[in-house]
């Protein structure tokens, strides 16, 4: 009976070198990938277990990730990433896909050193506990600078023909994939919007106003300028066509009080969507957004009039600049 091992998969080089290694050994590999709202790139995780020949399962982001977020145990980096806690979370979801499968352990293919938030020694041996997985977690690109893992000690994997990479440099890590007949050697992501410190604003200022965000106010946080107006009420603005769409499209698939969209009727600027935590959007905060959108519009604009949607009513109204400034996250 072959070993099996549950893999994450992100479609990186890291991670699919770190399944051909176990491949290598003729163990029988599930990819997992875990999709989250804040992630690039994640189309490459199906390319890769395409190209490495195995089973890919895709988990859909859950509403008690967004508590990772929120309240993380191990804290933030430079932006609103919770890197430590984040890892905690997709670890345990393996380690069930494991017991489920009747895997016989889970790989990754995190490397010492590469990344300051979560990589260190250290922090990968509390990952690892955290999880449940404190000697069934292999990181085979890492392992002889690791402490032996349950299937190296009885013997279902040859700790000889695992490696000791550790740091950021990817020179080695391309020489063994082209040692491993690998013809496309993906490049480096752009990694996790949470970890840019201009988005991770917007998410440390969304937590300040509103501790208890759904999902759909952090799908708002991809979109547009935001500017707040004061501590309940903020404005976002679309840059582009396709923003002010998506914009709309919010909006619509959550009608409330405390909501409203301003769109240009007699012009072309940006759409505004007003969201506030508090009471509904009063007269003032219509200005404001009324004023924001001439502002960010182009050309002449001759007795500039827009449409204002609320939960139940649609309107005409007139705009007028506004000479009041609004902070920008």
């Amino acid at each position: 009976m072959s070993v099996r091992a549950v893999a994450l998969l992100s479609g990186g080089l890291d991670s699919m070198l770190a399944i051909r290694v176990l491949q290598l050994q003729g163990i029988e590999v599930e990819a997992l990938n875990f999709q989250t709202k804040f992630a690039c790139c994640q189309s490459q995780a199906a390319q890769a277990a395409d190209e490495l020949g195995v089973q890919l399962s895709v988990l859909a982001e859950r509403d008690d990730y967004l508590e990772v977020i929120r309240n993380p145990q191990h804290g933030y980096g430079r932006g609103a990433n919770p890197c430590v806690d984040c890892r905690i979370f997709m670890f345990r979801l393996a380690a069930q896909r494991m017991r489920d499968t009747g895997a016989a352990f889970v790989a990754s293919g995190e490397i010492v050193g590469q990344r300051p938030m979560s990589q260190k020694k250290r922090d990968l041996a509390v990952i690892a506990h955290r999880a449940g997985l404190t000697d069934h977690l292999l990181r085979p690109l890492s392992a002889k600078l690791l402490p032996p893992t349950a299937p190296e000690q009885q013997g279902l994997v040859d700790r000889d023909q695992l490696y000791g990479f550790s740091g950021r440099g990817r020179k080695e890590l391309i020489e063994l994939a082209k040692q491993f007949g690998f013809t496309r050697i993906p490049q480096p992501s752009t990694g996790c919007a949470l970890t840019e410190p201009q988005f991770g604003a917007k998410v440390h200022d969304l937590l300040d106003h509103d501790p208890s965000a759904v999902a759909w106010d952090f799908d708002l946080l991809k979109i547009g300028r935001h500017i707040r107006l004061d501590a309940v009420t903020k404005v976002i603005l679309g840059r582009r066509a396709e923003e002010n769409e998506r914009l709309t499209r919010l909006f619509e698939q959550r009608p409330s009080e405390r909501t409203l969209l301003v769109s240009p009727e007699n012009f072309i600027g940006p759409t505004a969507l007003v969201v506030s935590t508090g009471a509904a959007p009063d007269e003032e905060a219509l200005r404001a957004a009324g004023g924001l959108i001439l502002r960010y519009a182009g050309g002449e604009k001759p007795s500039p009039m827009a449409t204002v949607r609320r939960s139940a009513t649609t309107t005409i109204t007139a705009l007028q600049s506004s000479a009041e400034t609004s902070a920008s996250i």
